[in-house]
């Protein structure tokens, strides 16, 4: 469009130049000559009062030229103080927030995330991923394995340990769990016979060795207690099982209500918790879980198809229900986007009114130059078509007059 104009005057001076060399053949012509030279000094004035808005006239120091530039640290000052006076102002906030329905919005995008939504998934995905690798891992490790160790400590784990157990056994939960411990126990029997016949060997007598009866009762022993655990396991109402049930409710009462046991289970706690072993684990929990977060920030469409998308469809599908919860999270957003415009609008004014400031001369005279865009050039060019008829106008008047 600078083309344009710039061609437009350059046509006005070849036309005014062809018309003043023909005007004494025709008079007809001296209406071409009025025309483009009105059009030439209108596209001219149009042209220096554009260019002086943003710079110097042909590089020359005229006065009042290139305002913008000049005034630049001022346009920025009343920039800020618009927005603050009639856009950061807490009842203008509160009234644009109140027609927004900013939880149906929501509810939709959880609804169903995957619909048209690629760009804020992906955006979000990103922004996860810088987040988790910016952070100072073992300064961000370190306060959540604290925050790990502490919760632990200040939680009595016995009286829980006690009602866990009490709660299995009302609900015939353990069976499974001691049918697995008997039939562990025959595996370690039948893994360690060796163990067994050694000690039958060295207690007995030397007649039991000479004659060999010590390995037949070794037999004997491994045979016996092999078929115990497997009767135990087999048969759930065979008394040595009782007695193993009678022990697990005792335990479970004195878990709850023993100060000695509870006492104990607290001491073996802290033990633990102080154990390098233990600590080594608990780390090990963190790193597991800060590459989980990664993994599931980079691939943000596989998350979204398992348990926690589901988890958030469901939540989506409540939003978009419950009216009474949209009323009460778009209440929350308002409040949130008052209190920011009342307690941070200050800040928010300093900032753009700082980074005007900080732009230079041609920076800002470039921005707001293509912020204007081609109308600036169709100042120019109605400059010269106005110009070009007003000129023929008053060359019509005088020689009519």
């Amino acid at each position: 469009m600078r083309l344009v104009a710039t061609g437009m005057l350059v046509a006005m001076a070849v036309t005014f130049l062809v018309a003043r060399g023909l005007q004494p053949l025709h008079p007809a012509w001296g209406f071409v000559r009025a025309f483009a030279e009105a059009a030439m000094v209108g596209g001219l004035a149009d042209w220096f009062a554009v260019t002086a808005l943003f710079r110097h006239p042909m590089g020359l120091p005229i006065p009042h030229t290139a305002i913008i530039p000049r005034n630049k640290d001022r346009i920025g000052d009343q920039l800020a103080q618009f927005l603050r006076d009639y856009f950061l102002i807490p009842v203008v906030v509160a009234r644009r927030m109140r027609r927004m329905d900013l939880a149906s919005a929501v509810g939709r995008w959880l609804a169903n995330p995957t619909a048209g939504s690629k760009r804020v998934t992906r955006g979000a995905s990103r922004l996860s991923v810088e987040v988790l690798q910016a952070l100072d891992q073992e300064r961000l490790g370190g306060m959540v394995r604290g925050a790990m160790v502490t919760q632990v400590r200040t939680i009595e784990l016995s009286p829980l340990l006690g009602r866990a157990l009490e709660a299995a056994m009302t609900e015939n939960r353990h069976q499974p769990v001691i049918g697995g411990a008997l039939r562990w126990a025959r595996t370690v029997l039948e893994s360690n016979d060796s163990i067994v016949r050694a000690m039958v060997h060295d207690r007995a007598g030397a007649i039991l060795r000479w004659t060999g009866l010590d390995e037949t009762l070794a037999n004997k022993i491994i045979d016996g207690l092999d078929k115990m655990l497997a009767e135990v396991a087999e048969q759930p109402a065979h008394p040595m099982r009782a007695k193993v049930e009678e022990a697990l409710a005792t335990l479970a009462h004195d878990l709850q209500h023993n100060p000695e046991m509870r006492a104990r289970v607290e001491t073996l706690k802290l033990s633990l918790l102080e154990n390098p072993a233990m600590q080594q684990w608990i780390n090990g929990l963190w790193e597991q879980a800060r590459h989980a977060m990664l993994r599931a920030a980079r691939d943000p469409e596989r998350l979204l198809a398992g348990k926690l998308g589901e988890m958030l469809r469901q939540l989506g599908q409540t939003l978009e229900r419950d009216a009474r919860l949209r009323t009460t999270i778009n209440r929350f957003a308002r409040r949130v986007a008052v209190g920011a415009a009342a307690d941070y609008g200050d800040v928010i004014v300093g900032l753009v009114s700082e980074t005007v400031r900080g732009w230079d001369a041609q920076t800002i005279t470039q921005r707001l130059e293509h912020a204007v865009g081609k109308d600036l050039q169709f100042i120019r060019i109605n400059g010269t078509l106005v110009g070009g008829l007003v000129g023929l106008g008053i060359h019509s008047v005088d020689v009519v007059l």
